[in-house]
């Protein structure tokens, strides 16, 4: 009814409100602590005082920034991947696989105006011009960084991964120096070092995250007395994950970094460039795999860029012809529809209940160009890109108990039959950087047990990983198992032969009726893999008699 409605919204928008709102604003504590029946009069309260608190938020950056606390930096103005735009072409030098789009067209007056505009809107911000970018994704190739260098821009940042292709190495310790590029200067984030905040530090109690942190940090001081270590995140995206929204990791974190030699981007730059060392040339690619796989290959992603180039092409002659300010508006569309999320969307890798929404609104941007001119819109601009699918597919429920003999083999066709099932190949990856190594995970119970089954390449996994963590939201500590050729010990066994089988003694369940359920599976570099990509399996403990019939 109108009262559930309204109490949603209002806790929608306290979902939402940060720290500082939750400990200093008197509206948000009262309405937290209020939980229900709230009224019209607390929503607009609630607005207003959002309203009112929004527009500090840049200003006190701007502060730390004048204070010379903090660093900068722009990327570029509708988060396009701008390789891609100065030359579709850098994308096969990157990964000779990628399949490219059809006829594909230069947008390099594009790429200097999606870098002008964030330019233009920094100094309008701050009252200065920025030194340092983040390339949207790391994504990084030779001509971008000549035309950073061109807009005066010192310093971008990207993955290690970058470095390691560029170098034609797999060593892990490169990225501890310092690089430039084209006379700009290049932070290499330590990737296992970046990951840990960005996707297993929320899973630790925040002592035991900083600690691992600090152990990592002094390791690597050991190993290189004048290592300069980057850690770089994503932010927006993990904080969500961790107790209290971080804020107890990041006082923790903080507290403990204070104690080491830290710089601001800014002034790690103004360090004397007789430092660093000139790279001759630079791999192109992003911060996802060191390739631009995530935004173009797959028939969808080329598909999207087929009908901007397109587009380019049979509105150009027509564009030229109008006035000055209509053609800002055409040039806002153009730029609107080169942001990395529409491909980013677009394919099998990714999954959203909004597709239709994203790909309706990509083609709305390519429209109006058409309107605009005064032309007929193409009947392939009315099409969906995207092709209707069901992540449901990629999963199966259990179904029956399971009488599994845990020996690394596929001891009968039954034995797993009833198995819950996900299938990793065909689930959409996340940020992590991390190449997927379970194909298959396989998972049920009995009166007793619980089993899981991992289809994976059992030499590389018992090669290059060390550990796989069961988290379960409900219990208060991970459950661990060493990847080993087997493991048996208090109630937990592990198998890895033709797969990776284990089980686990139900005690560990602590008498819950359902679990939760995601793994954790971790490298020997410290990097993880998740599994579910999409986040938790539901484990219940059923009478599974309504899925048998006669």
């Amino acid at each position: 009814d109108e009262t559930e409605l309204q109490d949603l919204e209002v806790l929608f928008l306290l979902a939402w409100c940060g720290n500082y709102l939750r400990e200093n604003s008197a509206v948000v504590q009262s309405l937290l602590q209020k939980e229900t029946a709230y009224t019209q009069s607390d929503k607009e309260t609630l607005l207003d005082t959002l309203l009112k608190f929004i527009p500090q938020i840049l200003p006190f950056y701007g502060s730390l920034l004048q204070s010379g606390q903090i660093s900068l930096s722009t990327t570029p103005y509708n988060h396009p991947i701008l390789p891609l735009l100065i030359d579709m072409q850098t994308a096969a030098v990157s990964n000779p696989q990628t399949v490219l789009p059809q006829n594909p067209l230069s947008l390099e007056e594009d790429a200097g105006r999606q870098v002008d505009k964030a330019i233009e809107l920094y100094v309008k911000v701050f009252g200065q011009k920025p030194t340092g970018l983040w390339p949207a994704e790391g994504a990084v190739d030779e001509k971008s960084l000549h035309l950073y260098r061109e807009k005066g821009i010192e310093w971008v940042a990207t993955d290690e991964a970058i470095l390691q292709k560029t170098l034609k190495s797999s060593e892990k310790n490169l990225c501890y120096h310092r690089y430039e590029y084209d006379s700009v200067f290049i932070a290499f984030r330590d990737h296992p070092l970046s990951d840990s905040i960005g996707f297993r530090y929320r899973f630790m109690e925040e002592t035991d995250a900083v600690g691992d942190f600090m152990k990592r940090l002094d390791e690597i001081g050991k190993q290189h007395s004048d290592a300069n270590v980057f850690v770089i995140v994503d932010g927006e995206n993990a904080w969500e994950f961790y107790r209290n929204n971080a804020m107890d990791f990041f006082l923790k974190l903080y507290d403990a970094v204070s104690k080491s030699r830290t710089v601001s981007m800014q002034r790690f730059d103004d360090l004397p460039k007789e430092g660093r060392q000139k790279l001759p040339s630079l791999h192109p690619g992003s911060w996802i795999y060191g390739t631009f796989d995530t935004w173009v290959g797959q028939s969808e992603k080329n598909r999207a860029w087929e009908l901007i180039y397109q587009t380019k092409r049979e509105t150009g002659p027509s564009c030229r012809k109008l006035d000055r300010k209509t053609q800002t508006v055409v040039e806002e569309h153009f730029l609107a529809s080169e942001c990395s999320d529409w491909f980013w969307w677009y394919g099998e890798d990714h999954f959203s209940d909004f597709l239709a929404e994203f790909d309706t609104l990509f083609r709305s941007h390519l429209i109006a160009v058409y309107e605009l001119c005064g032309m007929p819109v193409p009947s392939n601009l009315y099409l969906n890109i995207f092709r209707e699918r069901n992540v449901a597919l990629s999963q199966v429920k259990p179904q029956f108990p399971l009488s599994v003999e845990v020996d690394g083999t596929e001891t009968s066709f039954y034995e797993w039959l009833g198995a819950g099932m996900v299938d990793e190949s065909k689930a959409f990856s996340t940020m992590d950087g991390v190449k997927r190594i379970v194909q298959k995970l396989y998972y049920g119970e009995n009166d007793t047990m619980m089993y899981f089954r991992l289809d994976v390449n059992v030499k590389q996994f018992l090669s290059a990983y060390k550990e796989i963590k069961l988290h379960f939201k409900e219990l208060p500590n991970a459950i661990v198992l060493p990847v080993t050729d087997q493991y048996q010990k208090d109630g937990l066994t592990l198998v890895c032969k033709d797969m990776v089988e284990f089980a686990i003694d139900k005690k560990y369940c602590q008498k819950k009726s359902t679990l939760h359920l995601q793994l954790e599976i971790t490298d020997k570099q410290n990097s993880s893999e998740f599994v579910p990509t999409f986040g938790e399996i539901e484990v219940c403990f059923n009478d599974y008699s309504k899925n048998w019939f006669i």
